[in-house]
């Protein structure tokens, strides 16, 4: 990967909550129990609004686990603060919903979540 301008500690944050939440889903799932992640660059033919700068590349990163998906009704609520998929007293429901700030209004990026068994 290119070096990226970013925020290293609030992405390192992201990061953990992503990988933590897919550690949490696997409490009663049967082997094996993967976490796959990847970069790429990514190609983007467009300018920034603000600087007038052209934006020619752009970072990718995928993260996959072995987790049970979510249900159709967690999917719409996934970013909402205090929205937990966990059983009581597991979570507080505020580390995607923080992440996708940092990501989405901090960074200018966008997130895409695909969850499915």
């Amino acid at each position: 990967m290119p070096k990226v301008e970013c925020y290293p500690r609030h992405l390192s944050q992201v990061l953990m909550n992503i990988l933590g939440n897919a550690i949490d889903s696997w409490e009663n799932q049967p082997a094996p129990k993967t976490i796959d992640i990847s970069t790429a660059v990514a190609a983007k033919d467009s300018e920034d609004t603000e600087s007038g700068k052209s934006i020619g590349q752009l970072a990718v990163i995928r993260i996959r686990d072995s987790g049970p998906g979510l249900t159709q009704k967690a999917k719409c609520r996934w970013f909402d603060p205090f929205f937990t998929a966990k059983p009581v007293s597991k979570g507080t429901g505020l580390g995607l919903s923080i992440s996708y700030q940092i990501v989405v209004e901090k960074h200018g990026a966008s997130w895409n979540c695909i969850s499915e068994p």
